[in-house]
């Protein structure tokens, strides 16, 4: 593998101090953090039937619980590198574990759907802040030779919540309470609490550029920056999530949302270029490997949730399944990729990160593809073992992108690239689940015009089989007037399944488009030592 020096800037960041206690430690306890969060993100979505006979409001009510906490966490996942360093990166991670705790308790007791809104709120607010200083404190514990293996434990959390997400979700409220979907959160939030104030601390480096930036006046609020974001991506939250509801661009009501993101995120653009001590360091794109590692965040999760969303969809639909089998489906590729991170993380000083990317980018197209073969007699072994093939793909692509992040960045840009790598990662996972709900239901839509031209009386297979089925009806009991209609049914019901069915595949098609974009991508990314001095970042 051909290697570059790193430039200078980089270079003379190498100086990692050593922390005064296992750096392992420090992994595990910012990683349960990561797990409680993005659990989070997806626990509540099979209890929301439940929330609302609960609390006695519509099901489309309900979708708020979701809602609020994307809007709240799109927010202020760009603000996470600015918050950390006014209020310094230690405090302002605990602050934002305890604020998700307290605000998690307050989810489990809230008698109302707007307070359980308004919690869900305070809740988005303190989990966006976690998963950016948890990665730049990952950063900055592990030398660049031992990085990739600390973000392999990170990966595991943020590939296996998601999935663990629906049938543990499912179960707790088929057992218990939808309210035990957030008080589950107080104990392990309590833990990393414990855990952080004893293990984690603030790089010497850090302190030092925070205080001499005080010193200087330049952490001084940019009440611009942060407005403009958090208008810019609270809009577009809600164009993503209420989209297909409100029938896209056919609404005034997500026409005007799309408008104001749009105007808001180009003026965000325009100003923090600008700006002096911006809140989001936009100028960081200009370093190739960190630019194409965004995209490929964006594409590895809009392909991660869009397929996390669609399988379980499908199964519970067609095939049946209960929420808690369905999520289970989901289960091989989460041990896959447990298997996988340490294979990885040998793999990465030999291969280099470029060919990592575009294995995994064949792998969970070859994934993608299998599902796409499958049809309505297929069993849980085959849909088990398609998900098992897009994790070996998921296990090759999440590390390497995100040491390629951080390849040529110097080490005082950490915080701020980790903010704007995990909104990337946020973004990809809306527009992914905005996407596969999208498509699947007018390509279902597609596929059933076509297939009920073909139930007509001009139609022979479709007399013969109809024939056929009120046929058996009557030799069952039924009466032969009654049983000519309930065969029709049939015989329409299963173009509908049919339909559905036709319309996922569709929509597994698609999402192998983006891998085979990501595994283009990765060819123009710049080469660099895991292990060497450009390794370090």
């Amino acid at each position: 593998m051909s290697t570059q020096t790193l430039p200078l800037s980089a270079a003379g960041s190498q100086n990692i101090s050593k922390p005064a206690v296992n750096p392992w430690l420090v992994a595990i306890t910012v990683t349960l953090a990561t797990f409680m969060e993005l659990l989070d993100t997806s626990i509540a979505n099979v209890s929301l039937p439940h929330i609302a006979g609960g609390l006695a409001v519509s099901y489309d009510e309900s979708t708020w619980v979701l809602t609020s906490y994307l809007v709240a966490n799109a927010v202020v996942l760009p603000l996470s590198a600015w918050l950390s360093r006014v209020f310094g990166r230690k405090n302002y991670y605990m602050a934002c574990v305890a604020l998700f705790v307290v605000s998690s308790f307050l989810c489990g007791i809230a008698p109302s759907l707007g307070l359980l809104v308004f919690f869900r709120i305070l809740q988005g607010v303190g989990g966006g802040g976690l998963a950016p200083v948890e990665q730049a404190i990952l950063v900055d514990t592990f030398p660049g030779a031992k990085r990739a293996a600390a973000f392999a434990l990170y990966s595991m959390a943020i590939v296996t919540a998601p999935a663990v997400g629906p049938p543990l979700g499912g179960w707790i409220t088929d057992h218990f309470s939808w309210r035990w979907v957030f008080f589950i959160n107080v104990p392990i939030g309590i833990i990393s609490l414990i855990l952080t104030q004893r293990l984690v601390s603030d790089p010497p480096q850090f302190v030092e550029e925070v205080k001499a930036a005080r010193s200087s006046g330049k952490l001084k609020i940019d009440y611009w920056g942060i407005s403009l974001i958090a208008v810019g991506f609270g809009a577009l939250e809600i164009v993503l999530d209420k989209g297909q509801r409100e029938d896209w661009l056919e609404s005034h009501f997500i026409q005007i949302f799309l408008t104001v993101a749009v105007v808001a995120l180009i003026a965000t653009m325009i100003h923090e270029w600008r700006h002096s001590d911006p809140v989001v360091e936009i100028q960081l794109f200009r370093e190739r490997n960190f630019a194409i590692s965004n995209v490929l965040y964006f594409g590895f999760f809009f392909v991660l949730f869009g397929s996390t969303v669609l399988i379980p969809q499908i199964l519970q639909s067609l095939y049946g399944y209960t929420a808690t089998d369905a999520g289970l489906v989901l289960g091989p590729g989460a041990a896959v990729i447990v298997v996988m991170a340490p294979v990885v993380v040998r793999l990465i000083p030999k291969t280099g990160a470029k060919a990592l990317i575009m294995i995994g980018a064949v792998f969970m197209g070859l994934g993608l593809w299998r599902f796409a073969s499958l049809d309505l007699g297929s069993d849980y072994r085959s849909y088990a073992l398609a998900r098992a093939i897009q994790g070996i793909g998921l296990g090759f692509f999440f590390v390497p992108v995100s040491s390629l992040a951080y390849s040529y960045l110097p080490m005082n840009k950490n915080n701020k690239a980790s903010s704007i790598t995990n909104l990337f990662r946020n973004l990809g996972g809306s527009f992914g689940v905005a996407f596969v709900t999208t498509m699947l239901e007018r390509r279902t839509q597609f596929h059933h015009s076509i297939l009920v031209q073909n139930l007509t009386p001009e139609n022979p297979i479709f007399l013969d089989r109809l024939q056929s089925v009120t046929q058996f009806l009557t030799s069952a009991g039924s009466g032969s007037d009654g049983a000519a209609q309930q065969a029709y049914g049939l015989v329409s019901g299963l173009a509908d399944r049919q339909a559905a069915f036709l319309g996922a595949i569709d929509c597994f098609h698609m999402l192998s488009l983006v891998m085979i974009g990501t595994f283009l991508l990765a060819l123009l990314t710049k080469p660099y030592r895991s292990g060497g001095s450009a390794g370090a970042h």
